[in-house]
């Protein structure tokens, strides 16, 4: 109730078309929006039901007569058309955005679309089957983006993420990938493919911040298993960089569209914009997996503590029984990190054909650019 509310003050128009039952506090969603179209025989609106009218005040009465179509815009006039039939009232509801005024929109640079330089197609031949072996960020990339747009930021520094600037069916993105390839810093130092490390960390929050300075969309293309951990990387305040870098997805204000294309685990997830950091879209290709951690290592973990409890209760666990134990786990485990777990709970929004990847963004942005306003965009404290 309160996003109609705020939304209607915002001045965004809001059509509620009623083809069944609106209850309790439902029925309070149609009556805050502009305009409420009912369909008769099947749309009805009340704050309780005909059995609980009865078991509340012994008033018999039947769905039409309390909150049909024709009570509501003849008797209570809360709801302003009916109709015979849904397709009569979804034509109706054409009629009246067909009346709109025209709204400034936010004003995100767009030019002429360039097709991609690699075929959209190609994109099917990047990722190993089950996503077990490195590719190159980049590539895929350059199968979603317009032909020679994408300009990277800081490209020889912080290599595990791939920063850049690029257009996207001509709207200017900014981007933010976990590279997958086993990559070497200027040091000589090994650094693994979809592990965000100090300077990765540093790099794509200085970039995030720019993209909003700049009132330029951003896209998270992730393929995550975490920030580094160990003593090196606690000495080199791993968790400050990677503070930083979440703090400044936290707090953008441009719009921020994530496809999950593989991996998302854990802090990895939310410092490239998992569902809790309000991206506007999240999409996740068929090959995605988002947990708190990988599926072996979550797996070990629990099997520690359930052994544990275990043998806390005066039990002896056998080998044969732990592996037995172990295989339920995983089982369960790599069940609830599938794409479609996580689409039925609605921590995404959709399941896509990666083929659809440079569809939806677009799509996405062009959705976004009709919402003028934009917040003023500042940073929560940082540690430097």
């Amino acid at each position: 109730f309160r996003n109609n509310a705020k939304m209607s003050a915002m001045g965004i128009t809001q059509i509620a078309a009623v083809m069944g039952a609106c209850v309790a506090g439902g029925a309070d969603l149609p009556i805050m929006s502009d305009e409420t179209l009912m369909v008769e025989g099947n749309g009805s609106i009340f704050l309780a039901g005909p059995y609980l009218v009865k078991a509340a005040i012994g008033e018999e009465v039947d769905n039409e007569t309390l909150g049909g179509a024709v009570t509501h815009t003849e008797i209570s006039g809360i709801a302003d058309y009916k109709f015979k039939t849904e397709q009569e009232c979804l034509n109706h509801i054409k009629k009246i955005i067909s009346k709109l005024g025209k709204q400034d929109d936010a004003g995100f640079d767009r030019i002429a679309t360039v097709p991609p330089a690699k075929a959209t197609n190609a994109i099917y031949g990047i990722l190993s089957e089950g996503n077990t072996k490195p590719y190159d960020m980049v590539q895929l990339i350059e199968c979603i983006t317009d032909a020679d747009s994408f300009d990277q930021f800081k490209e020889d520094y912080g290599k595990t993420i791939v920063c850049g600037y690029a257009r996207i069916e001509g709207w200017a993105v900014g981007i933010v990938a976990n590279q997958r390839l086993i990559v070497k810093n200027k040091k000589g130092e090994m650094q693994l493919g979809g592990v965000i490390y100090n300077d990765s960390a540093d790099k794509a929050a200085r970039f995030i911040m720019n993209c909003n300075q700049k009132k330029i969309p951003l896209v998270f293309l992730q393929d995550v298993t975490g920030f580094m951990v160990g003593s090196r990387s606690e000495h080199s305040g791993i968790i400050k960089d990677g503070a930083k870098m979440v703090n400044a997805v936290a707090n953008s204000v441009v719009p921020k569209i994530t496809i999950v294309i593989g991996n998302s685990y854990g802090a990895g997830n939310y410092a490239l914009c998992g569902k809790a950091y309000d991206p506007r879209f999240i999409y996740a290709w068929p090959t995605a997996k988002i947990a708190v951690m990988g599926g072996e290592q979550a797996a070990k973990t629990l099997l520690q503590i359930q052994v544990a409890s275990l043998k806390a209760k005066g039990k002896t666990i056998l080998p044969k029984e732990e592996e037995e134990i172990l295989r339920g786990i995983t089982q369960r485990y790599q069940q609830q990190t599938t794409p479609y777990y996580a689409a039925a709970r609605l921590w995404v929004d959709a399941i896509i054909d990666p083929a659809e990847t440079r569809m939806v963004i677009a799509e996405g942005i062009a959705a976004a650019n009709h919402n003028k306003h934009i917040d003023e965009f500042k940073t929560g404290v940082l540690q430097v």
